[in-house]
């Protein structure tokens, strides 16, 4: 079977680099054995395809399916590797053109979106309106879309994945924005969207109120906050953890959190504390460790006890992905003391739904961000190790020259129903079918706010930039050859070449 598959793999890597007709059952071959063959030949084949993945780029479709069959690769059991960052980088450049493509279809008169399997080039003639000569890769750049989301959820959901993110700030804020734009039409992306945020984080410093000591954690792959208390307290308490007061975990919930199946015989989970931000805000079991407040460089988080029982379901957001979570040390006295100098009054923030205590102001208090029993399966603000990004250009962390550009950069919650898994066959490889969410519209880019800067005499204005193309700041720059690469598009944008003589 190994030898089969080999052949197999390497008809693929023939045919998408001739962009031959017989590429998609060459791909159809490698979906079907993969699952036959162990994951360090997958492995084998996932290095073997990165130069080709990143060479076919310009054939927008066969580039798209190659990088669904990597994330198949990754689901069977191979590491991402370096195809999961090129899958991320073409998502990046190809995912902000349909961004583009869903700003300019807003411009011309909204409505319904095509879905992505079924744009044609009356789409791009009406967006046309608005992009000029990027048209074309704007529409070509919805139509790719949900494959590259796809491939991109399994590629975020390796850790050494969301390690190489983590490491290139720039990179991963890029893509988020991407994402998330796309998420507001396509519900695909809602989970893309939150394991990027899982990505964000990686150290907390953890303060605990009742005993006024305070330790730093390295966690990973913690999708919410109801996941991550239940470790810290499995990590903190009692003389199995740093000897804080306080209940155990069932072991069972510890497990859940991290690899295991949550046991139906002990999946109501009792919490410890209440949690909030170093800054004294609210930040609850619903939200995430990325919504944890950054207080002078540092994620912190502050132990309360508890001021309202909340029950949740024992489990992972993300069942396919482990849980992680260790001690890094605990913070000496005097470094300890300096951190809660700064820190909120004890008491001063309790559960937004807690009763209301005697002499307390009249005024509604303040409400989560998301509140509900086992939110982690039904409702969740979401937003997900060891390897740097090394691959990835240095311009693809560059703001834009354009302030109106809508994203960043070319690279760059609610759960929904389960997405179809990459390991099955997938769809057809001329369109690509998933459905498509009708929702608000694409937002306009906010830039950061950088401070209140001197009052100084108003400088005269400049001179207008020459126009360029329209639509030009939307876009990433055109690849080379492009308009005459009748492979860059689906049969509708150009014919087949004449033969030549």
């Amino acid at each position: 079977m190994t030898e089969e598959f080999r052949a197999a793999f390497q008809r693929v890597l023939d045919t998408a680099a001739a962009q031959a007709p017989d590429f998609p059952e060459a791909v159809h071959d490698v979906f079907r054995l993969s699952t036959q063959v162990p994951p360090k030949e997958l492995g084998h084949a996932m290095e073997a395809l990165t130069p080709v993945l990143s060479d076919c780029e310009p054939a927008a479709g066969i580039a798209a399916d190659l990088s669904v069959l990597a994330g198949a690769l990754v689901e069977n059991g191979a590491s991402a590797g370096q195809a999961g960052l090129e899958v991320l980088r073409q998502l990046g450049s190809y995912g902000q053109a349909a961004v583009a493509f869903m700003h300019a279809w807003d411009k011309t008169g909204g409505g319904r979106l095509p879905e992505p399997g079924d744009t044609s080039g009356e789409q791009e003639k009406r967006v046309e309106e608005v992009l000029g000569e990027n048209a074309p890769l704007a529409t070509i750049g919805w139509w790719t879309s949900l494959r590259y989301g796809l491939a991109a959820k399994a590629m975020v959901s390796d850790a050494s994945v969301r390690a190489a993110l983590r490491a290139d700030a720039g990179a991963l804020e890029g893509l988020t924005q991407i994402v998330h734009a796309l998420s507001t039409r396509l519900h695909e992306f809602v989970e893309l969207s939150e394991l990027l945020r899982m990505a964000e984080v990686e150290y907390l410093l953890v303060l605990d109120r009742a005993s006024w000591r305070g330790f730093r954690v390295r966690i990973d792959g913690v999708g919410d906050n109801f996941q991550l208390h239940t470790l810290l307290a499995d990590a903190l308490i009692g003389k199995e953890g740093h000897r804080l007061g306080g209940n155990r975990p069932d072991p069972r919930w510890t497990a859940a959190c991290l690899d295991g199946a949550a046991d139906p015989l002990a999946d109501v989970v009792t919490g410890e504390w209440d949690l909030v931000g170093g800054n004294g805000e609210w930040i609850g079991n619903e939200a995430t460790p990325a919504d944890i407040p950054v207080v002078d460089g540092e994620r912190v988080l502050v132990l309360e006890p508890q001021s309202l029982t909340h029950p949740w379901r024992a489990g992972r957001r993300h069942p396919h992905i482990p849980g992680f979570l260790e001690t890094v040390g605990e913070l000496a006295m005097d470094e300890a003391t300096a951190w809660w100098s700064r820190m909120h009054p004890a008491g001063s923030v309790r559960h937004p739904h807690a009763p209301r205590v005697e002499g307390e102001e009249d005024e509604d208090p303040r409400p989560p961000l998301h509140f509900g029993v086992a939110a982690h399966f039904a409702e969740a603000d979401s937003g997900p190790m060891s390897a740097p990004f090394a691959a990835l250009p240095p311009e693809l962390t560059d703001p834009p020259a354009d302030p109106d550009a809508f994203g960043p950069s070319p690279f760059g919650a609610q759960p929904e129903p389960p997405a179809p898994s990459l390991a099955e066959d997938p769809p057809s490889l001329a369109e690509d079918p998933p459905s498509l969410a009708e929702d608000p519209p694409v937002p306009e880019p906010v830039l950061p706010d950088r401070g209140a800067a001197p009052r100084a005499e108003p400088a005269p204005a400049p001179e207008p930039a020459p126009r360029g193309a329209p639509g030009a700041s939307l876009l990433p720059s055109m690849p080379e050859g492009v308009t005459d690469s009748w492979s860059w598009a689906p049969a509708w944008r150009w014919p087949h070449p004449p033969p030549e003589r």
